[in-house]
């Protein structure tokens, strides 16, 4: 019996920089893989470039446009999948499979994964526990939803990734002084700040049965990260999800991607566990993590879930064994001062003490620019460390956090 290739057209093949891997994984799992984004394929890293059987250069301007020319070209060339795992564009990857009439997430299905507001009412419906919330277009609405909720709270953009444009707010004097920055914004969810740790659910899945689950952390809150210049964010992955003080995140996390339909593919869901232990829903993407968590992932368990996502898409089926070995975390590292990087402090006790733990540094080079740590969640450095004590590996990430320094001058 012959066996069918599928043809995948994979949005933005090449951006951001993880999407090379993915698009990797499509060909390496037998797909021919169609390109379809604004760079040009001698632009983009060649890990993408290589995978690819045919690339749509397009300007990402004009969706209308963009529907109709892969249209065209679907008269030619048979498209059978359209995958988008960034999320600018996860709709656009909608509105073409609705065109070619092919599987996968219709529009209708895709905007609760991008209006946060859709999202939450979705799940409201279902019995899951969300934040208190509202949303508002103006500035009034914001006032009157934060007055109704009570401050503390958070407004943020009903679509965007991550604390981006995040705020929170203990009262109407702060409320009134981030306002402005929300002018460019069209309209923004207002809700409840819930106190406890941020957490992570992130799944592979396949017809609607999740294949591979992972839970992490965030050290401290994202939001802390993001207001305060001088921390380290940490991330770490747990190494037992299992483990009963999860029990209650992993089940919400079941329950939200049978409210919302999830089929196949990559999710990252956030949510809160607060001191009483109870979890509250955060928000979903219908994507893999950013900011290198789906590395830590693959490094607590010495898997590739870039290829394990593939393999789900092509294949319908997820077969790499999964041996949970180790709690994985990455330090990222802010500089110190201003200028470029003049020294590193402290990396020789830690690669002394730690080394044999750490399996990846990557720091900004002596000499170079520091990076503006508002609008790069990596800053100037990177460690990524394990151990098979969930425990150890945290007070490791720490250590690193407190004693690697990063000069600027």
């Amino acid at each position: 019996m012959e066996t069918v290739v599928l043809n995948v057209l994979m949005i933005s093949p090449g951006f951001p920089k993880e999407m090379k891997f993915f698009t990797r994984g499509l060909a390496a799992n037998g797909a021919k893989v169609i390109g379809l984004g604004d760079q040009s394929q001698d632009q983009m890293p060649p890990m993408a470039a290589q995978a690819l059987s045919a690339h749509l250069h397009v300007s990402f301007g004009d969706e209308q446009a963009i529907v109709d020319r892969v249209a065209e070209f679907a008269g030619r060339v048979p498209i059978h999948r359209v995958e988008c795992l960034w999320e600018p564009y996860m709709i656009l990857g909608a509105r073409i499979r609705e065109r070619l009439g092919l599987p996968g997430m219709t529009v209708e299905q895709t905007v609760p994964y991008r209006d946060k507001e859709v999202m939450k009412r979705v799940l409201d419906a279902a019995g899951i526990r969300t934040p208190h919330h509202y949303s508002a277009t103006t500035r009034t609405g914001v006032i009157e939803a934060a007055e109704t909720i009570g401050f503390p709270v958070i407004v943020k953009p009903i679509a965007g990734a991550g604390s981006e444009n995040t705020y929170k707010v203990a009262n109407r004097q702060e409320l009134d002084a981030v306002l402005p920055a929300l002018r460019a914004i069209p309209e923004v969810s207002v809700e409840e700040f819930v106190e406890g740790d941020d957490m992570t659910f992130d799944t592979l899945c396949v017809n609607g049965q999740v294949q591979h689950y992972s839970i992490a952390t965030y050290i401290p809150r994202a939001l802390f990260m993001k207001e305060n210049e001088w921390v380290s964010p940490i991330t770490l992955v747990v190494r037992d999800p299992d483990a009963p003080e999860w029990a209650a995140g992993k089940e919400m996390g079941y329950q939200v991607l049978a409210a919302l339909g999830f089929q196949t593919g990559y999710t990252h869901m956030e949510w809160y566990r607060t001191r009483s232990g109870e979890a509250v829903f955060g928000e979903i993407g219908a994507r893999p993590p950013g900011a290198g968590l789906v590395d830590l992932i693959n490094y607590a368990s010495d898997i590739d879930t870039y290829s394990g996502w593939a393999e789900c898409v092509v294949h319908q089926r997820f077969t790499q064994p999964v041996e949970r070995r180790y709690s994985a975390a990455w330090i990222y590292k802010r500089a110190r001062g201003h200028g470029v990087i003049r020294r590193y402090e402290g990396l020789e006790a830690i690669l002394t003490e730690f080394g044999s733990h750490i399996v990846d540094i990557d720091l900004n080079p002596i000499g170079s620019p520091r990076r503006d740590w508002r609008s790069v969640l990596v800053g100037d450095g990177l460690v990524v460390l394990r151990h098979p004590d969930e425990a150890t590996a945290r007070r490791m990430a720490e250590h690193v956090a407190a004693h690697l320094h990063i000069v600027a001058g």
